[in-house]
């Protein structure tokens, strides 16, 4: 079967197979599955074959994303698709394309719908949405994570090979991991976020979703470089992934310091994974990786939780009870922020990104578990804030620390939940930890995302 971008692009080029087919068999794969929680708006089939068959006229095979089906989380704009960042009283029609989704459209891809999120991307367990929670692809009875949960699902369900999210805190990360694909959170500023609506406008990031690190990696080269329109965005190199080095050295917590709240399917599924990487030829470190968690604990409880307020101020002046009542919670906490706590926490991070900067003097990159553990639908529920904050322990602190991170699957634990690693790194080395993801992934031997559950 085509499903990565690599094989579809081989069969486009050898008329194996038209953009119309992959188009159709997306929007059947879509009907067949019956989620309708994993998209908020999909566009009419007949206008996307429409594409598909103009693009075949011009007939320019060479463009790198040529054909490909991408779904857009929907604090992205795209032209024609309303943005509500899962919130109706939000939502808006752009005017343009984000820049990163007009780069995919200049590269040949077709963007079939916009997908659900934790409503204004404030969470990482893909529950705080009106618009339905998307099914967790290996037990219903899990959450699929979040906040970018519809693009993560759509990917691993086969009806795209590749979508946008975006990751402040973890965003493109854990619900990768909870459906058994690559999450890449590029370097900070890599990717333009002109026309995402913003969480934290500071940290955040366009992150990409794909079955495969090569297929992830070929849409970063497509959308990264600096634009005008974002002041964050920076002019940083993509580069190669060459092979995994020989020898490279990856820091682990101290065994004392590897949290998993109780859950020893994934401690184990952890030990299991340094064990691979050491049998690839990796050095395992141990690190004291307090700085990192006393990194991630700022995020929600320093100045940072200001910048959603910013986003939402005026809706919930106007109209609080529009928004989901623990978004609503999250954001009113940064309504109040003093100017002397927010330069405490400023002066605080410089230090921890000094004691990380120390740490990455001796190593290659950081390898942590995705996401500690997981949780039941009903779980989070009951306890909404403590749970989520959880599933952030390895995640919240990266964009403060201005780190680049890759989510690779990783196993199926006994149970059949699928549980995933990151690799992280200093801005600028998202080549390096594509390198190191890649021959992991492989060596895994697991199938992609949920493809032979969702056919």
């Amino acid at each position: 079967m085509t499903e990565t971008v690599a094989e579809i692009l081989d069969a486009y080029r050898r008329g194996a197979l038209k953009p119309e087919d992959v188009v159709a068999r997306s929007f059947a794969r879509i009907r067949r599955h019956g989620d309708p929680a994993i998209f908020i708006a999909l566009r009419d089939e007949a206008d996307v074959v429409a594409e598909a068959k103009a693009l075949v006229r011009d007939g320019n095979t060479s463009l790198p994303l040529y054909g490909i089906p991408v779904a857009v989380k929907d604090n992205i704009d795209v032209t024609g698709l309303p943005t509500t960042a899962a919130c109706p009283a939000f939502g808006y029609r752009p005017g343009r394309d984000a820049t990163s989704v007009a780069k995919l459209r200049q590269a040949g891809a077709l963007i079939l719908g916009k997908t659900n999120l934790d409503q204004f991307a404030s969470g990482l367990v893909g529950v705080r949405t009106p618009y339905g929670i998307g099914r967790n692809l290996f037990d219903g009875r899990l959450i699929p994570g979040g906040s970018s949960t519809g693009s993560a699902l759509a990917v691993a369900a086969g009806f795209t090979p590749l979508a946008l999210g975006t990751d402040t805190a973890g965003s493109g990360r854990v619900p990768a991991a909870f459906s058994n694909i690559v999450g890449l959170k590029p370097s900070r500023g890599m990717v333009s976020c002109a026309g995402v609506v913003p969480a934290c406008r500071t940290l955040d990031c366009v992150s990409v979703f794909a079955l495969t690190v090569d297929d992830a990696m070929a849409m970063l080269n497509v959308i990264a470089g600096a634009d005008a329109a974002d002041p964050y965005s920076h002019p940083r190199p993509v580069g190669a992934a060459g092979p995994m080095p020989n020898g490279v050295k990856l820091g682990v917590p101290l065994p004392g310091q590897r949290l998993f709240f109780g859950d020893t399917l994934s401690a184990k599924a952890y030990d299991d994974a340094l064990a691979r990487l050491t049998s690839l030829g990796a050095q395992i470190v141990e690190i004291d990786i307090e700085p990192f968690y006393e990194a991630a604990r700022l995020l929600y409880d320093g100045p940072w939780v200001a910048e959603r307020y910013l986003v939402a101020k005026a809706l919930i002046a106007s109209s609080p009870e529009s928004l989901h009542p623990v978004t609503r919670q999250i954001i009113l906490a940064g309504a109040h922020r003093s100017a002397a706590e927010t330069f405490t926490a400023f002066y605080q991070l410089e230090e921890l990104r000094r004691a990380a900067d120390r740490t990455f003097r001796s190593l290659d990159a950081l390898v942590l578990p995705t996401a500690p553990t997981i949780y039941t639908v009903e779980q989070v529920l009951a306890d909404p804030i403590q749970l989520n904050s959880r599933l952030g322990t390895y995640t919240n602190f990266v964009n403060l620390l201005d780190l680049c991170g890759l989510a690779v699957p990783s196993s199926v634990r006994p149970d059949g939940v699928p549980f995933g690693i990151t690799l992280l790194a200093p801005a600028g080395a998202d080549a390096a930890l594509a390198a190191i993801g890649r021959d992991y992934h492989a060596a895994t031997g697991l199938p992609l995302g949920a493809l032979t559950r969702s056919k």
